[in-house]
């Protein structure tokens, strides 16, 4: 049995830094290039996002007793397995989680064109994950 209150927090959690994401879609692809502070905190605030996406799915899958999944990427199909949300969405969730593990562990690599790419156009892809555990709760 899934533990509702434990993910209604956790999806407050990502609606909270979805919108703080939104709202940087206003920062412009030079400003996020040369201003630190713009940089760290629209890197951090996906990370974050992304790191909250599959803390929500791993619960799901340990609460339901689902197969284990084999990394972060695996988090995503096993939900998918599961009619969770479509098959569709896992080839643009597990591209997510690999780029939370490029903002984690590439840190000094981090390309800003693509930073700012998923920052201004993969955004529906959070809120469609969103939709989905909501549909499930």
């Amino acid at each position: 049995m899934v533990d509702s209150n434990l993910l209604k927090n956790k999806l407050a959690q990502l609606a909270d830094y979805l919108a703080d994401l939104q709202d940087s879609q206003t920062v412009s692809l030079d400003l996020y290039r040369n201003d630190k502070k713009t940089r760290r905190y629209i890197e951090r605030t996906l990370h974050l996002a992304i790191e909250c996406c599959l803390d929500i799915g791993s619960h799901i899958i340990a609460d339901n007793g689902w197969r284990e999944p084999v990394d972060n990427k695996d988090v995503f199909a096993v939900l998918a397995e599961n009619g969770v949300f479509s098959q569709e969405l896992v080839p643009r969730l597990q591209k997510m989680a690999q780029f939370r593990n490029v903002l984690v562990h590439d840190y000094a690599k981090i390309d800003p064109d693509i930073v700012y790419r998923v920052l201004t156009q993969n955004l529906p892809d959070i809120r469609e994950f969103i939709r989905a555990v909501e549909r499930l709760l």
